[in-house]
């Protein structure tokens, strides 16, 4: 009997996958639940597992775009397993008991120091094994035609050389998930009216709060406690100050939310993802570092779904982490606007009137001017800076500690 295997439903409005890696070929037996390949669409991978036990054939090859509902594989099940295989559990069995075998370590085989030809001194073979150079392509120029170390470093040179010239070209074919973000980046640039704001944010505060508390907050949670979460909780905060930057235009409404899904951008081995922090205007500092690292190693393990993709209200992308100093980040459509981090770096600046070394970090706001008003978006990025530069207002959610005690 052959079983077909079509390509399943795996989010809504996805039509078609591209087959990102085949893990069998045609002609094998697989087990039940075995891995056959991977699928990617424009928003994530995922896994397409063998139904039943049997000898595949499969259908596309990697790299090609097949629909929705499609035929990909067939598995025969009437086929005999070869004999010797064994279940892939019984593999893992085995691979786990050679794997805690000892391996005895080689013996270090002396350099020959003879004086054939063709044979390297010391050196020159130290060298000749470090570039990976064949001594059948070196020319000994010592006694009895020895290499000598000038031998090996003139070897040395021309293979470098010849490496130096080289001007190889590759061409790939992009990914859904590149060609889907790709498209999405030019139509927010076409289709809003997209500025952006800056401003600079004195990081000392939160950089000494940090010192004073990983440990303990390490121990206490489980997590270290990085600068996502304060950006994220002063986000929140500012947001609930100014609901429209955490809103989007629906055709001629303004839809507006009362919670915040922040989404966090974040760089994949296959692209730029953006996982979403669910109701991060409830969460504690914990909360979100550990969201953040539940996420993010989903998203380098390439296991993000679409649900945990999508409904962002508002997103904050660190670019600092590459090393930037500034950007203007792009809006995540549909949302209205989006925060860039940046590196930190030891600037000079005025306090007080006397002037001091401080760890600045610029700040960036993109956003779009049809639905963020000036004094909105200004507004907005001065909070954020406010709250970070001054941690005790992530305790009163943003309002002035001084006046709440006194009950203005």
């Amino acid at each position: 009997m052959a079983l077909e295997i079509k390509v399943p439903t795996v989010g809504e409005s996805i039509s078609e996958v591209t087959i990102a890696r085949w893990n069998k070929k045609t002609g094998d037996y697989v087990e039940m639940d075995e891995l056959l390949c991977e699928l990617e669409s424009d928003k994530a991978t995922f896994e397409l597992n063998a139904e039943a036990a049997g000898a595949l054939t499969t259908n596309g090859n990697e790299g090609e775009t097949i629909k929705v509902g499609d035929l990909i594989a067939t598995i025969d099940t009437t086929a005999a397993k070869p004999e010797g295989k064994l279940a892939s559990s019984e593999t893992k069995a085995i691979d786990k008991k050679e794997s805690e075998k000892t391996v005895e370590p080689k013996a270090e085989v002396p350099i020959t120091t003879n004086y054939a030809s063709g044979t390297p001194s010391p050196a020159a073979a130290k060298i000749l094994a470090e570039k990976g150079i064949d001594t059948k392509n070196v020319s000994g120029s010592g006694k009895d035609g020895r290499i000598t170390k000038a031998d090996a470093m003139a070897a040395e040179l021309k293979s470098t050389t010849n490496e130096a010239k080289l001007r190889n070209e590759r061409v790939e074919k992009m990914t859904s998930l590149r060609k889907t973000v790709s498209k999405r980046l030019v139509a927010v640039k076409n289709e809003t009216a997209m500025l952006t704001t800056f401003n600079e944010v004195d990081m000392k505060p939160i950089m000494d709060l940090r010192t004073q508390f990983k440990n303990q907050f390490k121990e206490t949670h489980g997590v270290n406690l990085g600068f996502m979460s304060f950006f994220t909780k002063a986000v929140t905060i500012a947001l609930k100050k100014f609901p429209a930057v955490n809103a989007y235009l629906n055709g001629e409404e303004i839809i507006y939310h009362d919670y915040c899904d922040i989404s966090i951008a974040v760089s994949a081995p296959k692209g730029l993802v953006v996982p979403v922090i669910r109701n991060a205007e409830s969460m504690t500092l914990a909360d979100i570092e550990r969201e953040v690292v539940v996420l993010a190693t989903k998203a380098r393990e390439n296991k993000l779904s679409i649900e945990e993709m999508t409904g962002g209200t508002f997103t904050i992308t660190n670019g600092g982490v590459f090393g930037s100093m500034l950007s203007t980040p792009i809006i995540n459509a549909p949302q209205s606007a989006i925060l860039g981090m940046h590196n930190i770096v030891e600037r000079p600046v005025a306090k007080d009137g006397q002037i001091v070394i401080r760890p600045i970090m610029y700040v960036a706001l993109s956003y779009d001017h049809r639905i963020i008003d000036g004094r909105e978006s200004v507004g907005f990025l001065v909070k954020v800076k406010q709250i970070l530069e001054n941690p005790a207002l992530l305790l009163t959610e943003g309002n002035d500690p001084h006046k709440m005690l006194l009950d203005l």
